[in-house]
C-alpha cells in the first residue's frame, strides 16, 4: 500500500486590477488635494500660536476691538439687506404677475456681474464730494461745501450698500427656487383659516423656504468677511484690512497670522452655522399632491409698487454702474490695446485659465473617488476641500506664504552653505502657488458644480461599463465626462471668473511685476485715478457677465 504524495501547491500573490489601480490613483489625488486645502488653515493656526503673546496682546489693546466691531456691523447690515431685498424680490416674481415681471425674473440676476469694490468705484465718482451729484448740486443752488449735508459715500455704511447691491441674487436664486417648489396647500391652509396673505407669508411660505434662504444670507455673508477690495477703498478697518495691512505695511508676520486666524474662525463657524441649518430644517407636503401656488395678479397701485421694488436693484446695482463706469472710461487716458493692458488682460487670463483648469482637474478627482468608494474616509477629504470657501482669499495667501517662505529660506541657506548658490525665493514667487490659493479659495464651487452633474449619472451606467471590461478611469473617461459636459463647463466658468474678480489673494501672492486687471483697477482707485480704474473694471465686469448669462438662461427654463 502506498501513501499518495502530498503535493504542496506555491502560492501567489494576486496582482491588483486596474480597478484597484485605478480607485488607489483617484485616493492618492483626491487626498493630496484635501491636504493642499488644509495646509493654508494649519499653517495660519500655527504661525499665530508661535507668534507669541506681544502681538496678539498689543493687537487687542489697540486695533482688535475695532476690526470685531466693524467686520461685525457690516455682516449685520450685509445680512439685514440682502435678505430684504432677495426674498422680498423671490416672493414678487414668483408668487404674483404684474407687467414686466418675466423680465425681472432675469434682470434681478445681473448685478452678480460686478466685484463690490468695482462698484464702489463708480459710486465714489458719482456721489463723493468732487462728484458729478454733489458738483452739480452745488452749481444749481450754488451753496459751498458746507451748506448742505451729503452722506458719505466712504463710509460703513457706504461699503454695506456696495456689497448689498452685488450679494443679493445669491439670497434671490436660493429663496426663487424654494419659493417655486412650495406647494399650495400649507399657504391655502393659513388663508383658509383667516391670515391674510402677508401672514401667511411670514407665518408659513417664509418659514418653509428657511435654509434655502439661510444658506444664501450666510454664502453673503462669507462673501463680505472676504471683500477687501471695497473696504481698502472706502477707508472701513475690518479684519481683511487689518491682514494686508500688518502683512505689508507693517511686515509683521505674527500679528497678520493671527488677524487670519480671528478671521478664519469666524468663517468656520459660519460654515458650521450654514451646515446645521441646512441639515435640522425639515419640512413635508401633507399628501401626494404638490400643486404649485397659483400667482396672484397685481394691478393698479399695487402693480407699480411692485415694479418699482424690483427695478430699484437692478437700476442701482446694474444699470447705474454701468453707465458711470462707461462715462469714466470714456474721457480716461487709459488704452486697452497699448502694451500694458495687453500684459494685464494676458495674466489675469493666464492666471483664471490655469486656476479654473487645475481646480476642475481637482474636483473631477474628489467627486470622481467619492463615486468609487463611498464612505466616510471620501466623504471626510471632500468636506475638507470643501472648507476653502469660507476661507478669505487673504488667509488662505498668508497660510501658503508662511510655511512656503520658510522653505525657501531654508533651501536658499542650505543650498549657499554647501555649494555657494542662491536659489532666491522658488516657491513663493511662483505663479503656481497663487494658482493653489485660488484652487483651494474656488474648490468648493467647482465641487459642488461636478457633483450637481454626477447626480444625473445612474449607478446602472456604472454597472454597465464595468461589465463591458472599462476600467474606472475608462469609465471616466468614455462614460461620465461626456454626460458631465454642461456641468463641467459651468465649474470652469465660474472658476475662471471669481479668479479674475479675486483681489485680496491676488495682491499678497502675485509673482513681481506680474500686475492682473483687478490689482490694476485697485491701484488707479487708490491712487484717486478713478478714471483709469474704470477701464479694467469694465473689462472684469465683461468677463463676469458671462456667468450671469447661463444663470439667467437656467432661470428662464426653470420659469
Amino acid at each position: 500500500m502506498t501513501q499518495a504524495s502530498q503535493t504542496q501547491v506555491p502560492v501567489t500573490r494576486r496582482r491588483p486590477t486596474a480597478r484597484v489601480k485605478d480607485a488607489r490613483r483617484f485616493q492618492v489625488v483626491a487626498w493630496c488635494v484635501a491636504l493642499a486645502c488644509l495646509l493654508p488653515m494649519a499653517a495660519v493656526a500655527i504661525a499665530a500660536m508661535t507668534g507669541g503673546v506681544d502681538t496678539i496682546t498689543h493687537l487687542g489693546q489697540t486695533v482688535l476691538p475695532r476690526y470685531a466691531r466693524t467686520t461685525i456691523y457690516l455682516v449685520l447690515l450685509v445680512s439685514l439687506g440682502t435678505f430684504s431685498i432677495g426674498v422680498g424680490a423671490a416672493w414678487l416674481v414668483t408668487m404674483t404677475r404684474f407687467p414686466g415681471v418675466r423680465f425681472f425674473e432675469v434682470a434681478l440676476v445681473l448685478p452678480l456681474a460686478f466685484p463690490a469694490y468695482v462698484l464702489a468705484y463708480g459710486y465714489t465718482f458719482l456721489l463723493d464730494h468732487p462728484g458729478v451729484v454733489q458738483t452739480t448740486l452745488r452749481e444749481v443752488t450754488g451753496w459751498g461745501p458746507r451748506d448742505y449735508w451729503f452722506p458719505e459715500i466712504r463710509s460703513l455704511g457706504g461699503a454695506a450698500l456696495m456689497l448689498v447691491l452685488v450679494l443679493y441674487p445669491y439670497v434671490y436664486l436660493l429663496a426663487r427656487a424654494a419659493f417655486l417648489q412650495q406647494s399650495s396647500s400649507a399657504f391655502l391652509a393659513a388663508r383658509a383659516l383667516g391670515d391674510s396673505s402677508w401672514r401667511a407669508f411670514w407665518r408659513v411660505s417664509l418659514p418653509m423656504a428657511r435654509p434655502a434662504v439661510a444658506s444664501g444670507v450666510l454664502l453673503t455673508v462669507m462673501e463680505t468677511i472676504a471683500d477687501y477690495g471695497t473696504v481698502a477703498y472706502f477707508g472701513v478697518q475690518t479684519f481683511a484690512t487689518g491682514i494686508y495691512t500688518s502683512w505689508f505695511s507693517l511686515a509683521d508676520r505674527a500679528g497678520a497670522a493671527q488677524l487670519a486666524l480671528c478671521l478664519l474662525g469666524f468663517a468656520l463657524m459660519l460654515a458650521v452655522a450654514e451646515r446645521l441649518s441646512r441639515g435640522r430644517a425639515r419640512y413635508h407636503h401633507a399628501g401626494k399632491q404638490q400643486a404649485a401656488l397659483p400667482p396672484a395678479t397685481l394691478s393698479g397701485t399695487k402693480a407699480t409698487g411692485a415694479i418699482i421694488l424690483c427695478a430699484l436693484p437692478v437700476v442701482f446695482g446694474f444699470l447705474v454702474p454701468l453707465v458711470s463706469l462707461t462715462l469714466m472710461g470714456l474721457n480716461s487716458e487709459q488704452n486697452l490695446l497699448s502694451r500694458r493692458y495687453i500684459a494685464f488682460i494676458t495674466n489675469s487670463l493666464t492666471l483664471a485659465s490655469t486656476a479654473a483648469l487645475v481646480t476642475l482637474l481637482a474636483a473631477v478627482s474628489l467627486g470622481f473617488y467619492q463615486r468609487l468608494q463611498p464612505g466616510r474616509v471620501s466623504s471626510t477629504a471632500a468636506n475638507i476641500s470643501r472648507l476653502g470657501y469660507a476661507v478669505p482669499g487673504g488667509v488662505i495667501a498668508v497660510g501658503l506664504m508662511v510655511p512656503f517662505a520658510a522653505f525657501d529660506n531654508a533651501l536658499d541657506a542650505w543650498m549657499q552653505a554647501n555649494f555657494g548658490l542662491r536659489t532666491g525665493l522658488l516657491v513663493t514667487g511662483s505663479i503656481w502657488l497663487l494658482v493653489v490659493a485660488y484652487m483651494v479659495r474656488f474648490m468648493a464651487a467647482a465641487l459642488g458644480a461636478y457633483e450637481g452633474g454626477q447626480a444625473t449619472v445612474h449607478a446602472n451606467m456604472d454597472a454597465a461599463a464595468r461589465s463591458l471590461g472599462q476600467s474606472p478611469l475608462g469609465m471616466l473617461r468614455r462614460v461620465h465626462l461626456p454626460i458631465l459636459t454642461p456641468s463641467l463647463l459651468t465649474a470652469l466658468l465660474i472658476v475662471f471668473v471669481d479668479v479674475m474678480k479675486e483681489l485680496p489673494a491676488t495682491l499678497i501672492m502675485r509673482p513681481f511685476n506680474f500686475d492682473t486687471l483687478a490689482v490694476q483697477a485697485h491701484r488707479l482707485a487708490a491712487d484717486e485715478r478713478l478714471e483709469g480704474a474704470a477701464v479694467p473694471s469694465l473689462v472684469i465686469m465683461a468677463v463676469g457677465l458671462l456667468p450671469v448669462i447661463l444663470v439667467c438662461r437656467q432661470v428662464r427654463r426653470r420659469s
